[in-house]
């Protein structure tokens, strides 16, 4: 493990999020406090490769002002779960990378189906593992050493060594988070030496032989990271058994600390562990997009001013754009219903809302049926976070105490796991 320089009263702690968009860096003090922020877009329009996301980190990693990076002193990583690629023992691409919404290992998803446990990460055609057998079927001969997801291979360049990766990251790639080992079903899929040593997030990674870095920041110890999702998550400050968070962005998607694991993917419902905890979670196909398909921002905020947060409508509304539900109905052919609509377009935003907070509600109550704790505390992040009416809804109807979240960024969750380690989710 290398030791940090610079100044110890100065210690600063730095989150790398590769976000769908671009690089972000925060950096934190011992306290948490934000010291820094920087921010890398990607090109417009260009297809996102791994030359790409690391000229963009090292970029971002160059804004941070010069006493910050001389006093850094750790590092983690969080990226767009389940994207991945193969490489070279040297770290070098021996593949493409495949993004996080990348569906076209469908007859892969099929044999993972046939072979893995009903409560695995692993299935479906996004999964990494799936993309994984594509990558292998439709790049063979070639000198693959590692399976890295997107995290995974920006550390190792960072670390100068490759082969690591974190239980976040590998559990659609079919790591058991419950045994912390990777099972013989994934072993019979994937030849064995391509899988990584998996750590927990903000667990120390090891030096290679005392080997530094990729020229930037070569001091600075490692940390392993997480996903992008569960990085924001940890921003919010949420860390207790029962602290939930609601992030209401294009889709409703929660997430709760539980002393235990919640599997069941017939509601879209898994479960990562954090620490000795674990965060449970599903997404539902209603929220923004929904709102944005019938009204435009400039409309919803002119709007949201006329509703009336304690005269309910009553509508039965469930408000989704097109046919399909993930979580708390697990229906690919679940119907819409935004019917009566108001002649009054407030009172239709209102119903919808009403509707949301319904489905949040449900999603709730789904969680604690599989052996979640309800919320005892309940933040909110994303674009709905800034809707007083709708967050009145909600208080109203789950009523579970709401403090602020403290952060919403990733790269200050992924910050955070560099300052306290593998000891966060002991706290």
């Amino acid at each position: 493990m290398r030791e940090g320089n610079g100044d110890p009263a100065n210690a600063c702690y730095a989150g790398i999020d590769l976000g769908t968009s671009g690089c972000r860096v925060a950096a934190i003090d011992a306290g948490g406090g934000v010291l820094a922020t920087t921010r890398v877009d990607y090109p417009a329009d260009a297809g996102q490769t791994p030359g790409l996301w690391w000229s963009a980190t090292r970029q971002a990693l160059a804004g941070l002002p010069e006493n910050i990076r001389a006093n850094l002193q750790a590092m983690a990583v969080d990226g767009t779960s389940g994207s991945i690629l193969l490489t070279d023992w040297q770290g070098d691409p021996t593949s493409p990378a495949l993004m996080y919404d990348d569906a076209r290992a469908v007859e892969q998803s099929r044999r993972i189906a046939d072979v893995a446990p009903h409560e695995s990460g692993a299935h479906g055609a996004t999964s990494s593992l799936a993309k994984l057998l594509w990558l292998l079927e439709h790049y063979p001969g070639l000198p693959h050493a590692h399976a890295l997801h997107q995290a995974d291979w920006i550390a190792g360049k960072l670390a100068g060594h490759f082969g690591f990766s974190d239980t976040n990251n590998c559990l659609k790639l079919g790591f058991d988070p419950v045994r912390q080992e990777w099972p013989e079903w994934v072993k019979l899929l994937v030849p064995e030496c391509l899988l990584p040593t998996v750590y927990l997030p903000g667990e120390p990674i090891p030096s290679a032989n005392g080997k530094a870095g990729d020229g930037v920041l070569p001091h600075v110890s490692l940390c392993a990271g997480t996903t992008d999702s569960i990085a924001a998550f940890i921003a919010t400050g949420a860390s207790a058994i029962g602290d939930a968070v609601a992030s209401l962005g294009s889709t409703i998607a929660l997430k709760i600390i539980s002393e235990k694991p919640v599997f069941a993917p017939e509601y879209g419902v898994y479960s990562h562990r954090l620490g000795d905890m674990w965060l449970a979670g599903g997404a539902s196909n209603s929220g923004g997009a929904v709102l944005l398909h019938y009204f435009s921002r400039a409309e919803l905020e002119r709007l949201t001013p006329q509703l009336r947060p304690g005269q309910p409508l009553g509508l039965d509304y469930y408000p989704l754009v097109k046919p399909g539900e993930r979580f708390p109905h697990a229906d690919p052919h679940w119907q819409p219903c935004l019917t009566p609509r108001p002649a009054d377009d407030a009172q239709f935003l209102q119903a919808m809302l009403e509707g949301m907070s319904r489905i949040e509600h449900a999603g709730w109550r789904k969680l604690h049926e599989l052996g979640a704790p309800y919320p005892a505390t309940l933040r909110t992040v994303g674009g709905g976070s800034r809707n007083p009416a709708w967050m009145r809804m909600r208080a109203t109807l789950i009523g579970a105490p709401m403090p602020p979240a403290h952060q919403c960024e990733a790269a200050y969750g992924a910050a955070l796991l560099a300052l306290h380690g593998a000891a966060y989710c002991r706290k």
